[in-house]
């Protein structure tokens, strides 16, 4: 029988997911096009961008830790993690700008500097406000399936991001482009996704509660509370996985903007999405046609092919995951067990990264199936994530009788910042090393065709796979989960709790 205490109503689900909505405004777009802006807008070389990002990692690594301590050791009459989504919410969206901004700087030595304090700053912002927004839904139902509710909406608001930045932003930055002013293009677009992420943040802290709170009796002890962490066999699990998650997804996402300008045939990509219905046709056209030239999603030539058909591949997959979050993820996990199906649908997903390897240039149709079937499989993995980190931290109360979430997600944030990185730098480092040539417009040679098409499969297929061997070392399955949330529903009763 269900904790009716633990209940969570449907709005409170949908405003604590629209958090998400405003993490992913950003956090998509620095997986998907911060190495493409930093190569091509600010003409940086690829192993510079790279290294830009790899700095902001060393810094990440005091950062997210003492957000989580702070965060667990804050006390307010909201709560302990909701108030720093409000605080942090409009400094978060500033340095979002300035991290997308072009001040114009001509010496390539002084870009890279702008680049790594303004990526850095936005990175260091991410963590103050992301950690406690990924620990406030640890804490907002111990009810197994109200967690899986409340995530699996939260990463439907996340898609919906995803649709929005993947599927737009380059379209939007070509609209934007005034008398083809690129970087003027990226600053309105990124102003816009910014103005609407701080409006997201603060609906979600007016409309969430927090519902469990630390055993009774337990005192701060930062000491304890590290030994517990790292000492956890399921935090261990998690911190892998998440960290090669996010360093394939972010590999995989830059190089396939790479993958669209550099090597896919731009008359057999401007065909394609003539059958689609995307190019122009003269005048005297519909609404429908109106609404899409009006966000940049109609092509009048081949060459503006890349950013149409790349905007449309993205949006395909975001749509995917979209009904697959909703139709599959709670329904397998609540079957299933998180466990099972994240390493069953991880291993799917790398057979179809891999795949990218295989498809001609114009084999336009063979690269969307594929793109089709790999966020298929992906879907369902999308929410479980932090469903199995909230897992963690009850895990550790279970097992010590003492709960740090602050602190047990802080970990697994830096874990997916450090992926992001890492897998950026990855690329960056690729790139440079096949002989890739930094600047917009720019003929690529044989050689870095080959690094930019391994970039886009062979590689993140095998780092996904490293994420398959973590998961076989989580310990929380299907039948311990239940046991486990029982008993510690048995405690916070006998403490009214």
């Amino acid at each position: 029988m269900r904790n009716a205490s633990q209940r969570v109503s449907l709005w409170e689900k949908i405003g604590y997911s629209l958090g998400d909505g405003s993490a992913n405004l950003v956090f998509q777009m620095m997986m998907i096009y911060q190495t493409k802006f930093y190569t091509d807008i600010f003409g940086l070389e690829g192993a510079i961008a790279g290294t830009v990002m790899l700095i902001a990692r060393i810094v990440d690594a005091f950062v997210d830790p003492t957000v989580g301590i702070l965060s667990d050791r804050t006390n307010t009459r909201w709560g302990k993690y909701r108030p720093w989504v409000l605080w942090t919410a409009l400094p978060f969206m500033v340095f979002y700008i300035l991290a997308f901004y072009n001040p114009g700087i001509e010496q390539k030595a002084l870009v890279a500097v702008y680049a790594t304090i303004s990526y850095t700053l936005l990175m260091t912002l991410y963590s103050f406000n992301n950690t406690p927004y990924a620990s406030l839904g640890g804490v907002m139902s111990g009810d197994i399936k109200e967690r899986n509710s409340i995530t699996s909406i939260r990463f439907v608001a996340s898609t919906i991001a995803q649709f929005v930045v993947q599927g737009l932003t380059l379209p939007l930055v070509n609209k934007f482009s005034d008398g083809g002013d690129a970087a003027q293009g990226w600053l309105s677009t990124i102003s816009l996704f910014a103005a609407i992420g701080f409006v997201f943040l603060v609906i979600t802290f007016f409309t969430t509660r927090e519902r469990i709170t630390p055993p009774p009796g337990q005192k701060s002890d930062l000491k304890k509370d590290i030994k517990e962490v790292f000492s956890s066999v399921s935090w261990r699990a998690m911190f892998v996985l998440t960290l090669f998650l996010f360093t394939t997804l972010a590999m995989w996402g830059s190089a396939m903007n790479y993958y669209f300008e550099n090597y896919v045939d731009s008359e057999a990509l401007y065909q394609f999405l003539d059958r689609l219905g995307l190019v122009y046709a003269g005048a005297g056209e519909g609404v429908g046609y109106s609404i899409l030239n009006a966000f940049g999603l109609i092509v009048s030539s081949p060459d503006q092919a890349y950013m149409v058909g790349f905007g449309v591949f993205n949006m395909l997959g975001a749509l995917v995951q979209f009904f697959g979050v909703i139709l599959l993820s709670s329904y397998l996990a609540n079957k299933f067990g998180k466990k099972r199906v994240f390493i069953i649908c991880l291993s799917l997903t790398a057979i179809f990264t891999a795949m990218f390897y295989f498809p001609g240039k114009a084999d336009i149709e063979t690269m969307f199936l594929l793109n089709f079937l790999k966020s298929l499989a992906y879907a369902p993995t999308v929410p479980m994530l932090w469903a199995m980190i909230a897992d963690v931290a009850d895990h550790m109360e279970y097992v010590s009788y003492r709960r740090a979430t602050g602190f047990v997600f802080a970990g697994v944030v830096f874990a997916l910042k450090a992926g992001l990185g890492v897998g950026g730098a990855i690329l960056g480092f690729l790139l440079s090393g096949f002989g890739y040539e930094s600047g917009a417009g720019v003929m690529q040679s044989q050689s870095a065709i080959m690094g930019i098409q391994l970039s886009s499969s062979l590689i993140p297929a095998a780092t996904f796979f490293v994420g398959v061997i973590a998961l076989l070392f989580y310990p929380i399955t299907k039948q311990f989960n239940e046991k486990m949330q029982a008993e510690l529903e048995l405690r916070r009763a006998e403490h009214g709790k």
